[in-house]
């Protein structure tokens, strides 16, 4: 029985992950991508990835040149109306069919936090502000679907209107709906998926914030140390490491790095066409193998289209989660 519960697990697992491409939400995805989180069928990664918003394509210069006035005020960016910035509040209480989610903040800068909302499970909330050291968190409906992510160089005024260097989700504070603009370090869930169990995935479409995912109670080990590393390695900051071709620059500074599929903008580096099948899609046989390169800093990252064995996460029993902006100690 329990090989042929294991079996049936797999199967489920692999409805998840056909639709993941490396920046495949900034290219085009649909023809692989998983089923939307609004039409209520699984989808962690690229099923939501559509609904973002559009990244520009071409140098990373000109992408960086549309939130270059935003960085220049950045640093003091007033906190919308209502919106408390100093002690952390205590942590909420799950009712039955709630999770709790808490953000934390390793960085050494302020981050703003977001979440792109699921309309059949909305949360009070979809954006947040910490600064460094603090933590935050919020109560997540037992079924939710979707991603969270960090923003950085934000400037909002009292209406919660403005920009963020990255992560920016239409110039808003709460996101609401909106998606976000790459690059940006995604954790992406899907709660109670299958039988009780979770999925979720640090995704590398881009990267904005080294990132990892711990889990709380429920039934299954946590294979993510509370450091942020596993076995093959512990969590770096991209931005240092980040090729030349990838960077996202703002007044001279790298702010993001932007997955290959974005762009270049290829079938290989897509992994479409051709190259869609797990026998073809092989990085290592790309130009240049830049999923090693985020794989390095980020081990437990979903770095391109069929890095789900090393990379994708379950947790059974009503489990809780820990979102880390920071790197390994």
């Amino acid at each position: 029985m329990a090989v042929v519960v294991g079996v049936v697990a797999l199967v489920a697992l692999a409805a998840f992950l056909p639709g993941r491409l490396f920046g495949a939400g900034r290219t085009q995805g649909a023809a692989q991508a998983a089923p939307s989180a609004v039409s209520g069928a699984p989808a962690t990664s690229a099923g939501t990835a559509a609904a973002r918003t559009a990244a520009p394509r071409g140098s990373a210069s000109a992408h960086g040149s549309a939130h270059a006035s935003a960085a220049a005020s950045a640093t003091h960016a007033p906190a919308p109306a209502g919106h408390r910035t100093s002690a952390a509040p205590a942590a909420p209480v799950p009712a039955a069919g709630q999770r709790v989610v808490t953000f934390v903040n390793a960085t050494a800068q302020t981050v703003w936090p977001a979440a792109q909302a699921d309309p059949k499970e909305p949360l009070a909330r979809t954006g947040w502000v910490l600064p460094p050291g603090a933590s935050v968190s919020l109560l997540m409906p037992d079924g939710w679907n979707g991603r969270l992510w960090g923003r950085t160089g934000c400037s909002f005024d009292a209406a919660g209107q403005g920009h963020c260097v990255t992560g920016d989700c239409d110039g808003r504070f709460q996101c609401g709906t909106a998606g976000s603009t790459a690059p940006e370090t995604l954790a992406e869930f899907d709660l109670n998926a299958w039988g009780g169990m979770d999925f979720y995935d640090v995704n590398l479409d881009g990267f904005n914030l080294p990132m990892w995912i711990n889990h709380t109670g429920g039934t299954t080990p946590d294979k993510v140390s509370a450091d942020g590393c596993i076995p093959a390695g512990c969590t770096h900051d991209l931005l240092a490491t980040c090729p030349s071709a990838l960077q996202d620059r703002v007044g001279g500074s790298v702010v993001g790095c932007l997955g290959p599929c974005t762009v270049f903008n290829t079938d290989q580096y897509c992994c479409r066409g051709a190259w869609s099948t797990r026998a073809t899609c092989l990085p290592a046989r790309w130009p240049v193998d830049y999923a090693a390169i985020f794989k390095r800093a980020e081990p437990t990252g979903y770095s391109y289209v069929y890095d789900d064995q090393s990379s994708v996460y379950t947790c059974s029993g009503g489990c809780d989660y820990r979102i880390t902006f920071g790197v390994s100690r």
